[in-house]
């Protein structure tokens, strides 16, 4: 068992982390990117995922693993989206806490 076994680990969780994040954030402000960054999020939390499977799984291919995760990655950090944040704190950014967009407020 070598080491990049941990960092496939670590690269398949930060995958479902960012989906998750972004999903959330499309269901507090209904913004079309994010609506589509966690859609196309699933396929890439899925790469990630088979990428895991065959870094755990097959140790000739640990490499092909390594780069399924960071295609994955990679193809979820392409993704328009709005720009949401101003002035909030790191910890806010990085758990997607934003403002609820009311629709049926006057």
């Amino acid at each position: 068992m070598t080491y990049l076994i941990y960092v496939a680990i670590f690269g398949a969780a930060a995958t479902i982390f960012l989906w998750l994040r972004d999903a959330r954030i499309f269901f507090r402000t209904g913004f079309p990117g994010y609506r589509k960054a966690a859609y196309r999020g699933v396929l890439y939390g899925a790469l990630a995922s088979l990428g895991l499977k065959v870094t755990l799984t097959m140790e000739n291919f640990e490499l092909l693993g390594l780069g399924l995760i960071l295609a994955a990655l990679y193809l979820q950090g392409k993704i328009e989206r709005e720009k949401i944040w101003r002035d909030e704190e790191t910890l806010q950014r990085f758990f997607g806490s934003v403002p609820i967009k009311r629709t049926n407020k006057k």
